[in-house]
C-alpha cells in the first residue's frame, strides 16, 4: 500500500508535465497556422482595403507597415498567452528614430516579429524568398521590404531608406544562428551603415532553452516554456569609423566592432 501510495504521489508531476509539453506542442502548431492566416488576410483583405484610403506613396507604405506591426504584436501576444513563451524586451523607447539602423543578432524565426511588432514604421531587409511565399507576398511588397537577393544594388537601397530616414532592421548574419554556435557577422550591414545611418543601434536576442533555429523544424519544441529576452545597447556612431578611414576600411573595422561588441554582450 506504501509503494501504490508513492506511485500515486509521483504520478500527477509527470502527467501534469506530458499534458503542459502536449499543450505548447498544440499551442505552437496554432501559432504557425494563425501566421499563415493572418498573412493571407492582410495581403487579400487587410491591405487592399487600407489602399483604398487616400493618400501619397509614403502614406500607403506607412499604413501598410503600422498594419504588419500591429499584426506581428498580436502574435507576439498570442504566443505569450498561450503559454509558447515569455519575453522581455528592454529599452523599446530607443527604437523607431529616423535613420537610425537596428543590427541584432538572429537565433530564432521569430526574432523579427519581435522587432516590427514594437516597430510601428520599420523596413526590414528580408530573404529573396518570402516574395514567393504566398502568405507574405502580399505584405512585404506593399511595406516596401528590402529583398537580400544578393543583387549589388541591395546595398544602396539599403542606404538610400536610411537617407530618407525611414528605421532599418538588419541581422548581419544573414541567416539564423546554429545552436550552440557564436553569430558571424558580413560586412555588408557594416557597409549599409557606414553609408547612410544616422545612428546604429544594438539588439542583443537571447532564446532559451533554442527553438526555431535554423535546425529545428517548429515540432521540436523544447521540454519548458521558451523566454525570449531582446536588450537595446547604446548607440554606435556611425561617423565614429567614417572619419577615421576610407570606407571598405572603416566597414571591415565596424563589423569587427560590432562583432566583438555581440559576442561579448551574448556570452554566458
Amino acid at each position: 500500500m506504501e509503494d501504490t501510495a508513492m506511485d500515486l504521489a509521483a504520478h500527477p508531476v509527470r502527467r501534469s508535465s506530458a499534458g503542459n509539453y502536449l499543450w505548447r506542442l498544440l499551442a505552437t502548431g496554432a501559432s504557425f497556422l494563425l501566421f499563415g492566416v493572418g498573412g493571407l488576410a492582410l495581403r487579400l483583405v487587410v491591405l487592399p482595403l487600407l489602399g483604398l484610403l487616400p493618400g501619397d506613396a509614403i502614406t500607403r507604405r506607412r499604413r501598410a507597415r503600422m498594419a504588419i506591426s500591429n499584426a506581428f504584436y498580436l502574435h507576439v501576444q498570442f504566443m505569450y498567452r498561450s503559454a509558447v513563451l515569455e519575453y522581455d524586451f528592454q529599452g523599446t523607447e530607443h527604437l523607431g528614430r529616423p535613420g537610425q539602423m537596428i543590427i541584432a543578432n538572429h537565433p530564432s524565426l521569430i526574432d523579427v516579429v519581435f522587432l516590427i511588432a514594437h516597430i510601428r514604421d520599420a523596413n526590414c531587409i528580408v530573404k529573396q524568398s518570402l516574395w514567393r511565399n504566398p502568405f507574405t507576398r502580399g505584405p512585404v511588397c506593399r511595406a516596401q521590404y528590402i529583398s537580400n537577393n544578393g543583387s549589388p544594388d541591395m546595398l544602396e537601397q539599403a542606404a538610400d531608406a536610411l537617407r530618407e530616414g525611414q528605421t532599418l532592421i538588419v541581422f548581419p548574419e544573414g541567416t539564423r544562428t546554429m545552436p550552440n554556435r557564436a553569430p558571424v557577422f558580413h560586412r555588408g550591414a557594416a557597409a549599409i551603415a557606414l553609408r547612410g545611418a544616422r545612428v546604429i543601434t544594438p539588439v542583443f536576442i537571447t532564446v532559451e532553452p533554442t527553438t526555431l533555429t535554423k535546425a529545428e523544424p517548429w515540432y521540436r519544441i523544447p521540454e519548458r516554456r521558451v523566454r525570449v529576452t531582446l536588450r537595446v545597447g547604446q548607440d554606435i556612431s556611425p561617423e565614429t569609423f567614417n572619419a577615421a578611414a576610407p570606407l571598405p576600411i572603416a566597414s571591415r573595422r565596424l563589423n569587427q566592432h560590432l562583432h566583438s561588441l555581440f559576442l561579448k554582450e551574448l556570452s554566458p
